[in-house]
């Protein structure tokens, strides 16, 4: 089914952008873990909308009520459902777009899909409203995961032409780093950059695409340190096909690639390896151009990977399009409340959606055990 996401563990997720609600249904997760509520409502807090200029102005508090699953304060076992209920919606501004077709969203693929009965408003079933819950499910798979020693974190690598520098490049210095720091002081910043200047590089271009009706593409940047090795599989079930299968269930997502990623085609085999050596008795990496992993499978250093989110869609500048009712050329010049860049708030989804796949993961090696 196609919003359903099946392995040694299962969600399930549902709702429209301007519907009643969003959820998700998380099945297979072991029970007796104590859930930090403070600490989902920190994740759904980055992921809300509302908190800035550089986000869109919609008002959604998203909070969930988790309404099976947890009992006294700890996972039974049973399906988890949370549903996260909508407040601010303002469909009016989308009523012509049931037959104006928006360039570069879904409103045409999935009006010819569904026959046209498709919920059309916001963008219905496609928005980006449903990463609400997948960060939901993230939270609960990061708090699983640090029982693991595993953390998760993320920073903008790259808004339009503004450049951070990589977690690869920080692999290749000498000196040691405290990761888990750093992903922690990144979760704190309302522009997640590993180099301070470009926080405030990256503030100007999205307000000036927003002031020109406009808004901006992006590369996100996640790492999650403490992964043992070992961890994944070959071939179809590798953890890159873990991961790039839930990351491609993000809407803008366009392209993903791990570590070094497309520069790997302008290397020699000499630059591209990763020497190994012996460190305190743990066989360790010079180098981290693999982004963790290797024949699908962990090798115990940060798994890195970037993905490509593109520019929103939906702008105020006028676009040519369809009416797809009388079948005639039109303009468009869209209303409503959008993002300039969605990467600003997709970076805790992409968290989220690593944390899923690592934990899915975690629990297939358990089954060697």
């Amino acid at each position: 089914m196609n919003s359903v996401y099946s392995g040694n563990i299962t969600l399930s997720i549902f709702g429209e952008s301007h519907g009643e609600a969003v959820g998700v249904v998380i099945d297979g997760l072991p029970p007796g873990l104590e859930l930090d509520l403070e600490a989902i409502k920190i994740e759904m807090d980055r992921r809300k909308p509302g908190t800035s200029k550089l986000a869109t102005p919609r008002q959604e508090d998203d909070a969930v009520q988790i309404v099976s699953g947890v009992f006294e304060g700890k996972t039974t076992g049973a399906p988890i459902c949370g549903i996260i209920f909508s407040k601010d919606t303002k469909s009016k501004d989308y009523s012509e777009l049931k037959v104006k077709m928006r360039p570069g969203h879904s409103d045409y693929s999935g009006a010819v899909h569904y026959r046209g009965f498709n919920d059309y408003r916001g963008g219905g079933h496609f928005s980006g409203r449903l990463t609400a819950p997948l960060v939901f499910a993230g939270a609960i798979a990061k708090e699983y995961l640090k029982s693991y020693g595993v953390e998760i974190g993320a920073h903008l690598k790259q808004v339009h032409d503004v450049e951070d520098i990589s977690f690869i490049d920080l692999s290749k210095l000498e000196d040691e780093i405290d990761y888990v720091g750093m992903l922690e002081a990144l979760r704190g910043m309302r522009v997640p950059v590993l180099r301070e200047s470009v926080g405030l590089d990256i503030e100007k271009v999205i307000v000036d695409a927003k002031a020109e009706g406009d808004s901006v593409g992006a590369v996100i940047e996640c790492m999650a340190v403490g992964v043992k090795a070992g961890i994944g599989n070959p071939f179809f079930n590798s953890l890159e096909s873990k991961i790039s299968s839930l990351a491609f269930s993000v809407p803008g997502v366009k392209g993903i690639s791990f570590g070094a990623g497309f520069t790997f085609a302008d290397m020699k085999g000499s630059e591209a390896n990763d020497p190994y050596y012996m460190k305190d008795g743990v066989v360790s990496v010079r180098t981290n151009n693999n982004g963790g992993i290797i024949g699908g499978i962990s090798i115990g250093s940060p798994i890195v990977f970037n993905v490509v989110m593109k520019a929103t869609p939906s702008i105020s500048k006028k676009q040519e399009t369809v009416n797809i009712q009388t079948g005639e050329n039109v303009d468009l010049e869209i209303v409503g409340r959008h993002d300039p860049c969605i990467a600003i708030r997709g970076i805790p989804v992409m968290e989220g959606v690593l944390a899923i796949a690592l934990l899915d993961a975690y629990l297939e090696d358990k089954k060697w055990d």
